[in-house]
């Protein structure tokens, strides 16, 4: 049946979206068992743990979140006896749960708690105190009897400065340990060291890396890292003989990178197998999943996943993956690297292709050099639109904005297309997942070549036939959302856009925003004050008369990245020139929607708004 873009019937209710594919948040074997993390959007989007028998291991009100560095991270992770070892969302403190009793608390009220690991029986973390220094942190080792609970100088400081830690590590007969970290001032896809330090007398080797991710010993005397010296993020060896470290030898490099920007403390790039093969994310522009043998050949393994894998644990030949895919709905698999057999294990289900086809990954030349994006075109088997009329397009720009959109299947998405509105998904320089030339584009250029590149990317989309240029929006969130701002300021393209909590006022995010980006945008733009004019040039509200379309602003009330007054701040210049908009401030949302209620209310304004601005 003939109905205009915009206007087809769709199954995809906003409800359906905001219950739709289960968001993982690492996984485990535990026994003969697979537990996960996942989110429960219905239930104020707590974080809950589940296993492959059925049971609930983490009931309500209980949440598994971690807030250090504010994004968290490795809330939760098992020892071998069945015992849940998890952050509390509500306090930050870690608990203990067999199945069946209460939580018990392992560590004192105080400090945040996050990068849980169980190695050798001992339970390591990330520790963030900011009730004494808001920059102290530390990599600790908590006791699991409980005799920490009252007092936190019973839990062994390995490690402690203003710096920032991730990734711990114990070496296999538990006498050094390794770890990732990187100096205030500094994001960790910029300058990241690799630490190994003897537990007896706290020696430290001296090592050599870049931007250095997730340490994994091999043996006693070997281990492994990501980092990116050539400009792709690969696997390095590095041999150590006591606490002497040798020079790290790459192993089976390729065009592509195993990493991505560290922002969350729990993902895992890649797993060492018992016989000493390695299971590893490759990504350039979607991921692929590789079995990479002693020698350094790879194989790809067939399995649907092709989007933010990560890789959340190994046994014998069986490995857990998470993540999405370009023909399946987001999910969990186990899989078999010798028998190629892939489980399900949560989510994971064929996606039909009449209502999400796959995404075309496509290159436009843009004024910077190569913009690359993904093409989802409108698609509703039982609609079509009359043949002179072209689709209307969203353009949506990813966050970070060091992060990565993968093409993968989404009811989110579909939510659009299967209405007859397409979807650009842009990973404009400054994004992950093409190398670090790619990545470092946006050096001192952040509100100049993420705008330009967006642009370039709408202004290819009308002038290849694909969109109506009369009716292209554009919607981001965070950092997302100042180039939406940026990009409307710029005028001429894109007929309206939603901010989703995004950036309007530089000097108010360096002096509002948290520790761990404190010095982000020092990269992006300039560090202050020398820069000072450079921030008051660039920031959309500087410019905010030049914005003539419709603006839809959506704001968690209790966001500490990017608070409330950014928003607020524009809403208050549209509505003293009269241009036409709409602010919603949501109660009990962070940086990033997670309650149902939230999701359901943001996309009803969405496709209203949509409506009103494109005319259906």
């Amino acid at each position: 049946m003939s109905h205009p873009y915009g206007t087809w019937p769709s199954p995809f209710a906003p409800a359906d979206i905001a219950a739709s594919s289960p968001k993982i948040d690492g996984a485990r074997f535990v026994g003969d068992e697979v537990w996960w993390g996942e989110s429960v959007p219905a239930e104020k989007g707590r974080v809950t743990v589940r296993s492959s028998t059925g049971e609930v291991l983490l009931p309500a009100p209980w949440s598994a979140r971690s807030r250090v560095h504010e994004y968290g991270g490795g809330a939760w992770t098992a020892d071998a006896e069945r015992t849940l070892l998890f952050v509390d969302a509500g306090d930050q403190r870690v608990y203990a749960r067999r199945p069946g009793e209460e939580p018990r608390p392992l560590t004192a009220p105080g400090p945040n708690h996050g990068g849980l690991r169980v190695q050798n029986g001992r339970l390591l973390a990330v520790r963030e105190d900011l009730t004494v220094d808001p920059r102290l942190r530390a990599i600790i080792e908590i006791p699991t009897d409980g005799s920490a609970a009252d007092d936190n100088t019973h839990v062994r400081v390995i490690t402690e400065g203003n710096a920032f830690y991730a990734h711990p590590a114990l070496s296999p007969d538990g006498t050094r340990i390794a770890w990732v970290q990187w100096p205030d001032g500094q994001m960790p896809w910029q300058s990241a060291a690799l630490r190994v330090m003897s537990l007896d007398d706290g020696a430290l080797a001296s090592t050599h890396a870049r931007a250095c991710l997730q340490p994994e010993w091999l043996s006693d005397t070997e281990l492994m890292y990501a980092d990116d010296p050539t400009g792709r993020w690969a696997l390095q060896r590095l041999q150590l003989d006591g606490i002497r470290a040798s020079e790290p030898t790459p192993f089976a490099p390729a065009d592509a990178d195993t990493g991505y920007g560290l922002w969350v403390l729990g993902n895992r790039w890649y797993q060492p197998l018992a016989d000493s093969r390695i299971v590893a994310v490759r990504t350039n522009g979607s991921d692929e999943v590789v079995v990479i043998g002693t020698d350094g050949t790879a194989r790809a393994l067939d399995m649907p996943a092709s989007a933010h894998i990560s890789v959340d644990d190994a046994t014998g030949t069986r490995v857990l993956l998470s993540g999405g895919g370009a023909a399946v709905t987001a999910g969990l698999w186990s899989v078999d690297v010798d028998s190629g057999e892939v489980v399900a294990i949560r989510g994971g289900a064929p996606t039909d292709p009449r209502w999400m086809p796959s995404a075309p990954q496509i290159t436009i030349e843009g004024t910077h050099g190569p913009v690359h994006a993904f093409d989802y075109a409108p698609a509703n088997p039982e609609a079509s639109a009359p043949d002179s009329e072209r689709p209307p397009y969203i353009v949506f720009v990813h966050g970070g904005p060091t992060a990565h959109a993968a093409g993968a299947a989404s009811a989110a998405i579909a939510f659009y297309t299967s209405r007859g509105i397409g979807v650009l998904d842009v990973n404009y320089g400054g994004s992950t997942g093409y190398g670090r030339d790619y990545r470092e584009r946006l050096d001192g250029q952040w509100g100049i070549v993420d705008v330009d590149d967006v642009l370039a990317a709408a202004r290819g989309l009308a002038e290849s036939g694909r969109a109506d240029p009369a009716r292209i929006a554009i919607r981001g969130g965070s950092a997302g959302g100042w180039t939406v701002l940026s990009a409307l300021v710029r005028g001429g393209v894109f007929s309206a856009g939603i901010s989703r909590y995004g950036v309007a006022d530089l000097r108010m995010l360096a002096q509002d925003t948290h520790d761990f980006e404190k010095h982000y945008v020092d990269g992006l733009v300039g560090p202050l004050p020398e820069a000072e004019e450079v921030y008051i040039d660039r920031s959309p509200l500087t410019h905010v008369d030049r914005i003539d379309v419709p603006v839809l602003l959506l704001q968690g009330e209790d966001d500490r990245v990017v608070p409330p007054a950014q928003s607020e701040a524009i809403r208050d210049a549209l509505a003293l020139r009269g241009v036409a908009h709409e602010y919603v401030l949501y109660p009990g949302e962070g940086h990033g929607f997670r309650r149902a209620e939230t999701i359901i209310d943001a996309l009803e304004r969405e496709i209203a708004f949509l409506g009103r601005a494109f005319g259906f």
